[in-house]
């Protein structure tokens, strides 16, 4: 059985190796156990369920929710020969009548499915008359309420156990924490699957939070430094603020695109499948778009407003460097957005423990951004796994932050939030402080209270990062107004009577880190690189004959591998990682050609 996984594995997909946990699902899975796999993204989860659904009798379905991203899953599939299709609303339904012939006749090794296509009735129907090799449940944590994608249709794929107790399953995600992980098992019915849980950690992704002003400006400056011609995703946290920031970026002269729930399907469709097929293109979008990019040389995500949970942080963080090459997850926030996701928690129908939860995820993640030493750590303790020592590849082991006396700053901030009347928010209680002339807080004489213009010291955006951690530290709370009024929490009774001290992080200047290098990636020399250009020239002309995503030809990690080892002959080329026997047969001879060419012509202009 691990011969013929081994063999599928090199003979397909063109890997030598198995990476992780993949022999051992792959295995349990084969032989006909349920498996929840929690693994990172980019660490191969696909072929967990690939594999078995090919050697096992049957077809593979595998339920996802990405109903816009399965033909491009399927299309890559069947650039490696296998059997593969999916049903949805997309399709004609002369085309659905054939897909379905084809899954009843036994011509198909794996069929995608959404949650919602696959509880309909009739389809439940058609695949009891069919032999079934196995149930591969993606992105599993869209089961959990608690989650940052919950999906209530996920909650009802307890009944593939009733409906189909012969045929293992198989949960996966990249993102739970122990709670989510414990609702997957006990939604789903997984309560004998074997759990491989695989290393969070990401170490080539470089992780950075500031928490200054400007972000939009700071955001031009980490792209011209590190990223001036990459492709990326930048989240917003508003449908407004995706359009403003796209347009904005376009003036400025890098291609960009919006997406969001609020543009329509085929407009979402086309900035999607542009984004997979061009390079150097940036989405802008909300937490609406990237669940299930494939794309593997996405080389920086990037925040404009805080996530809501360290898990949604991490999943589209996670959507970086997929192909192990050097990537950022680079984030500005400020008062503002804990403001805003405090008032959006509090001002939910939904249950007390489910506000209580979420606000619990938000502290969290307010945390991790006030942290002072390593990010990557923290992180990782959060999914319970232990980093031994600091990462060295975030911004606090970088340039480690320093930190100062905050109590004396804070006290004053806490008597002004008292003295007015615990009823304004954070700009108004700035200009008490600073002293500003202003006709409104003349006309509520506040300009006479103890606490006016007692606060010179500091600038205005000083004391708004100030107000934001005392907020962040649990010291203020936002009042369910819905204007984001200011008040004292219970926790500050100590620290105004001083006898509780505060030390807070100064705020960093932007400064040029060093990047790491990535194990993963080897440098090229400068003849090397030449060709590296011209194979992902070759490349992305064959993409286009064939309307594809030039990743789905092959990966730029396997171009790399070609630019260094420089097969003479398709058997060569056919031992390169990533070039299996139907991409040596379609694409081997067009690369080996450009590949002889440079190479010829290098040692022309050497002798």
């Amino acid at each position: 059985m691990t011969e013929n996984a081994q063999q599928s594995l090199q003979r397909i997909f063109g890997y030598r190796h198995f990476r992780g946990h993949q022999q051992a699902i792959i295995e349990r899975l084969t032989s006909g156990g349920d498996v929840l796999a929690l693994m990172p993204t980019g660490g191969g989860k696909s072929l967990c369920y690939q594999i078995p659904a090919l050697l096992r009798p049957g077809t593979g379905i595998v339920v996802s929710p990405l109903i816009a991203l399965m033909a491009d899953q399927v299309e890559a599939l069947q650039q490696l020969g296998v059997r593969a299709a999916y049903l949805n609303s997309t399709l004609e339904s002369s085309e659905q009548s054939r897909i379905e012939r084809q899954l009843l006749d036994g011509e198909l090794d794996l069929l995608y499915l959404a949650p919602e296509r696959l509880l309909r009735e009739s389809t439940l129907a058609l695949l009891a008359r069919t032999e079934l090799a196995l149930f591969a449940i993606d992105e599993a944590h869209c089961v959990s309420q608690w989650g940052h994608d919950f999906r209530p249709e996920y909650q009802q794929l307890s009944l593939l156990a009733e409906r189909f107790p012969a045929t293992p399953r198989i949960a996966l995600t990249a993102t739970a924490d122990r709670r989510t992980r414990e609702e997957i098992v006990e939604q789903l019915a997984l309560q004998r699957a074997s759990r491989f849980i695989s290393s969070f950690d990401r170490p080539n992704i470089r992780y950075t939070i500031d928490s200054g002003g400007n972000g939009r400006e700071r955001l031009w400056r980490f792209l011209q430094r590190e990223h001036p011609a990459d492709a990326g995703i930048v989240y917003c946290l508003s449908r407004r603020k995706v359009e403003e920031t796209a347009d904005w970026l376009n003036d400025q002269g890098r291609p960009a695109l919006p997406y969001h729930a609020g543009l329509d399907a085929a407009t979402r469709q086309r900035h999607q499948q542009r984004f997979l097929r061009e390079q150097g293109l940036i989405i802008v979008a909300t937490i609406a778009f990237g669940m299930g990019i494939d794309k593997p040389d996405v080389r920086f995500v990037a925040h404009l407003n805080l996530p809501k949970s360290i898990e949604a942080y991490y999943q589209e963080t996670g959507r970086a460097g997929r192909d192990g090459g050097p990537a950022d997850a680079w984030m500005n926030f400020g008062l503002q957005d804990v403001i805003t996701l405090r008032q959006f928690i509090n001002d939910t129908d939904a249950a007390d423990r489910y506000k209580r939860v979420s606000g619990e995820k938000l502290e969290r993640m307010l945390g991790l951004c006030d942290l002072i030493a390593c990010r990557r750590q923290a992180l990782l303790a959060y999914f319970d796994e232990t980093l031994e020592r600091p990462c060295g590849n975030c911004d606090n082991c970088l340039t480690p932050p320093e930190t100062w006396d905050a109590s004396e700053a804070s006290r004053k901030a806490l008597s002004c939030v008292y003295r007015t009347g615990q009823r304004f928010g954070a700009s108004y209680l700035i200009d008490v402080l600073t002293g500003k002339d202003d006709e409104r807080i003349r006309r509520n004489w506040h300009d006479r209270l103890s606490t006016f213009g007692i606060g010179t010291e500091l600038k205005a955006s000083e004391w708004r990062q100030l107000i934001r951690q005392l907020l962040s530290r649990g010291y203020l709370e936002t009042d369910s107004d819905g204007h984001g009024s200011l008040k004292l929490a219970q926790r500050c009774r100590l620290l105004l009577r001083g006898e509780e001290s505060l030390m807070l992080r100064k705020p960093v200047k932007t400064v040029k880190q060093k990047r790491q290098p990535s194990d993963t990636l080897k440098e090229l020399a400068p003849a090397q690189q030449q060709l590296f250009e011209q194979l992902r020239e070759l490349r992305l002309e064959i993409a286009r004959e064939q309307n594809l995503p030039p990743y789905v030809i092959f990966h730029d990690a396997t171009l790399r591998a070609m630019c260094l080892q420089q097969p003479m002959s398709l058997t060569q080329m056919g031992e390169i990682s990533g070039v299996g026997e139907r991409k040596l047969e379609r694409y081997g001879q067009r690369f080996l050609d450009r590949i002889l060419v440079q190479t010829n012509g290098s040692r022309a202009t050497q002798n």
